[in-house]
């Protein structure tokens, strides 16, 4: 069988759906971060298409970028070495996914076609490891709100999607208290804030608690580990998307990152 054949074959599978930790854009040269991201990907099928939701969009109503070849990137960031400034992930026309993501919207609910936005680095970083030859057409969903059951019930409308091959990535961090680190060394210490919290997740997602993850302002650690929380946020989107949310997700990725929790899932 060639390679073509073997891949056509993969994207008839059910993909399953990710939560990953994308951090900033210095993970690109991280060793371990890019390793445990190639090796997650590639022992999955290869998908048709993407549908990424990152913590750096936030739009109501419900909005998608720019489906043309060659989306450009989003350098929304500051501080870095001017290579991140110039990379670039040109991408596939996506028009077809945003047919396939209007299908299973309800009528009722509003949604965007964005002419010009393109990529931002929670979508374009983790992907540059993903899928580094960006020969798969890609699409980003806006966060419509931060509401956990809200977005619950999107991931829910969007489970059909991966039944046609479609990669369905929400994009946070675990943590994501920035303000609070003093140690941006990537093998810091996690403050307590960070591993406590981390902890209260891992028990959650593997008891399939979705109760206990929709009380996250109550959680140890906070509001240290989430000051604001869109980062946690497409957390809910990718385990509404599951066959079945209540069932405990597989824990791909741990550990820390500038003493951040890397936790990222994958749902079946």
């Amino acid at each position: 069988m060639n390679d073509t054949t073997a891949n056509e074959k993969a994207t008839e599978a059910r993909m399953p759906a990710m939560y990953i930790g994308h951090g900033a854009p210095p993970l690109l040269d991280d060793a371990l971060w890019t390793n445990q991201l190639a090796e997650w990907s590639a022992s999955i099928p290869v998908p048709k298409e993407i549908l990424m939701v990152s913590a750096h969009w936030e739009a109501a109503p419900l909005a998608l970028s720019a489906t043309g070849e060659a989306t450009p990137l989003i350098y929304d960031f500051w501080g870095f070495e001017d290579k991140f400034y110039k990379m670039t992930y040109k991408t596939p026309d996506a028009s077809a996914l945003a047919k396939k993501v209007s299908s299973v919207i309800p009528d009722n609910y509003s949604l965007h076609q964005h002419p010009s936005r393109g990529l931002d680095h929670g979508s374009w970083v983790p992907l540059k490891v993903l899928y580094p030859d960006a020969s798969i057409p890609v699409l980003q969903l806006s966060l419509p709100t931060l509401d956990p059951e809200e977005l619950l019930k999107l991931g829910t409308r969007l489970r059909p999607l991966r039944d046609e091959g479609v990669l369905i990535i929400g994009s946070g961090f675990m943590t994501h208290g920035l303000p609070f680190l003093r140690d941006f060394s990537p093998n810091a210490a996690a403050p307590g804030w960070s591993s406590d919290f981390d902890a209260w997740a891992k028990a959650a997602l593997s008891a399939g608690d979705l109760d206990e993850l929709m009380k996250f302002k109550s959680a140890p650690g906070m509001p240290y580990a989430h000051p604001t929380s869109e980062h946690f946020a497409p957390l809910f989107v990718t385990l509404g998307a599951a066959q079945d949310p209540g069932q405990s997700p597989e824990t791909v990725i741990d550990g820390f990152y500038w003493g951040l929790a890397k936790r990222s899932i994958q749902v079946a």
